[in-house]
């Protein structure tokens, strides 16, 4: 599913095809390079703020490209300093993008670690039973430009905000592409995008610095265990055993864990990284100490980081949260074993944080 614009977005271009695009209006190519450096470097919001272009090839830029194709129509702040941004693209779908800062010890607020979390559909077609973001099903995939477009208007809030942000080109420490949708399903423009962002003459952020997430499409991991850029690989797994994991995720129906885990496998052994294993603890679901000791073994065999997370409450389903107790028992199974683990403590709940949230409670009172 895709949309087409009238008009591409420059943010999905890059150097060799702007510039190939220059050259078929007679323009030199170096202007390619120049145009990229006013829209990732120096933040322009408009052509005309391209001042060193003639005046001329702005107005032919204007006419052929859309400078950005996500505008915000809303940023939510937490009381624990996340932020959701809720953006509009041009079809006028909606889609979420959050900043989740980590205050650090000795160091105001303007300089925290920030993890930039972004959605690379609107909507989503796994069916995960505890997810707002597919509640509505999949409206379409997003363009690579709307990808790297979150990441501009990411960009432009922190420019206004802290010093940081003015001293380098991307002020934010990781990219996680875990927002909305499923971004393996997406896999041509996510990549495209990605490359936008790596690239020197994009934003240059470090490709080791970016997680690209999965509910466990097995092709696609394999393909990207192909990749040339390093990209980290984050599983959505939220189920230790095939039975509980099919209860809660359809796609284990057709990659069950007998099929996932080699493909994770091969992922860590081509790349020489610790993957994660995201594991969405729901009380009565998975949160037993079968699950606990059976995510154990999983973890042990992958050499795997697991990430435990709390189920952050979603309107008109029926999932809890288990007891902290309970979240800190299943925890203990892990770390006795010497299993690399962080348990996540809530984020932005009051912001409605949980991956499509925002957009469907915006979507009803419209």
């Amino acid at each position: 599913m895709k949309f087409a614009p009238a008009k591409p977005p420059l943010t999905g271009e890059t150097l060799a095809t702007l510039t190939a695009r220059l050259q078929e209006q007679g323009e030199p190519g170096f202007r390619a390079k120049q145009i990229l450096d006013w829209l990732y470097k120096k933040r322009a919001r408009t052509w005309d703020d391209m001042t060193n272009l003639p005046k001329a090839l702005r107005a032919w830029l204007d006419q052929t490209f859309t400078l950005l194709p996500a505008s915000l129509v809303l940023n939510q702040q937490s009381s624990d300093v996340t932020d959701k941004l809720l953006l509009k693209l041009e079809d006028h779908s909606l889609i979420e993008t959050v900043i989740i800062r980590v205050p650090q010890d000795g160091v105001g607020l303007d300089h925290s670690r920030k993890t930039i979390c972004i959605s690379t559909q609107v909507g989503c077609a796994m069916a995960c039973v505890f997810c707002a973001s597919g509640l509505a099903g999949l409206k379409r995939d997003l363009s690579a430009g709307e990808i790297v477009a979150q990441l501009l208007q990411v960009c432009y809030r922190e420019d206004e905000r802290t010093p940081r942000a003015r001293e380098e080109l991307a002020s934010f420490d990781n990219i996680v592409v875990m927002g909305m949708g499923e971004p393996l399903a997406n896999y041509d423009a996510l990549m495209l995008a990605l490359t936008i962002l790596n690239a020197d003459w994009g934003l240059g952020f470090g490709a080791r610095r970016i997680t690209v997430s999965t509910s466990g499409l097995v092709p696609k991991i394999l393909r990207l265990a192909e990749e040339p850029l390093g990209f980290r690989l984050a599983i959505s797994l939220h189920g230790a055993t095939d039975e509980v994991r099919s209860q809660i995720m359809p796609v284990n129906r057709a990659f069950p864990l007998a099929k996932l885990l080699p493909a994770v496998k091969t992922f860590s052994e081509k790349h020489g990284r610790m993957v994660t294993l995201e594991f969405i603890l729901i009380e009565g679901v998975n949160d037993s100490p079968d699950q606990a000791q059976r995510l154990r073994e999983i973890a042990r065999d992958l050499h795997a980081h697991v990430n435990l997370i709390p189920y952050n409450t979603v309107e008109g389903l029926p999932w809890r949260r288990p007891s902290v107790e309970a979240q800190e028992s299943f925890a203990a199974v892990l770390r006795r074993a010497g299993i690399s683990t962080t348990l996540r403590r809530e984020k932005g709940h009051d912001i409605d944080a949980a991956c499509g949230q925002l957009r469907l409670k915006t979507e009803k009172s419209a």
